[in-house]
């Protein structure tokens, strides 16, 4: 099972809300905030990249390829997803499926990508996270024969709102509960603070 399944960790957003900077690599705890998405979503060896702008040396730590946006200009998520999906089909031609992430959720369900994988089927191309009500559109499986037309919708037709190209095919959801919510991001300085007090809660 999931053998067939890569991930991308999208790192390219530009943390406006936390002052510039990389927002993943600030510590939370022991552990950055990138390392800890990463204890907590089993791979088992699947191919992983780290989608980022700028100089990958300073995510050389961490042991995984760095990919830059393939097109250019900051085109948010959607453009590191079609990095993603573009790395796999070039690099591991054998993967069928991406699950996306966001680098700054450092309570991540650790059942996130099987659970996604399971909801495949003929009515759901695209399945995405939920929590309280809310879609994470960023954290999500994608199958990788849908980089063409990404990559259309992303250059030719403008697009840059994952909501926007997810509505043109069948995309379910599947729900994750637990306290903190799972999906808390880390996005202003005192969501910090917020997952610090989490942090010591739960150890």
């Amino acid at each position: 099972m999931m053998q067939d399944v890569g991930f991308v960790l999208l790192a390219g957003g530009q943390s406006r809300r936390m002052g510039g900077g990389d927002k993943n690599q600030l510590a939370l705890g022991v552990k950055t905030v990138m390392q800890h998405v990463l204890d907590r979503v089993e791979r088992a060896g699947a191919p992983t990249a780290i989608n980022a702008n700028g100089d990958p040396a300073r995510y050389a730590g961490y042991g995984l390829p760095v990919i830059s946006d393939v097109i250019e200009g900051y085109a948010g998520p959607l453009a590191g997803i079609l990095t993603g999906l573009e790395w796999l089909a070039a690099e591991h031609p054998h993967i069928t499926h991406m699950v996306s992430l966001a680098t700054d959720a450092p309570f991540l369900p650790v059942d996130l990508a099987p659970r996604l994988y399971q909801r495949l089927g003929p009515d759901a191309d695209i399945v995405q996270a939920q929590s309280n009500g809310q879609r994470h559109p960023v954290f999500a499986i994608w199958p990788v024969a849908l980089a063409a037309d990404l990559r259309r919708a992303v250059c030719d037709e403008g697009v840059r709102k994952i909501d926007h190209f997810t509505a043109r095919h069948a995309c379910d959801v599947v729900a994750f509960s637990g306290t903190p919510d799972p999906f808390l991001n880390l996005n202003r300085p005192e969501d910090f603070v917020e997952a610090e007090e989490w942090l010591a809660q739960l150890s």
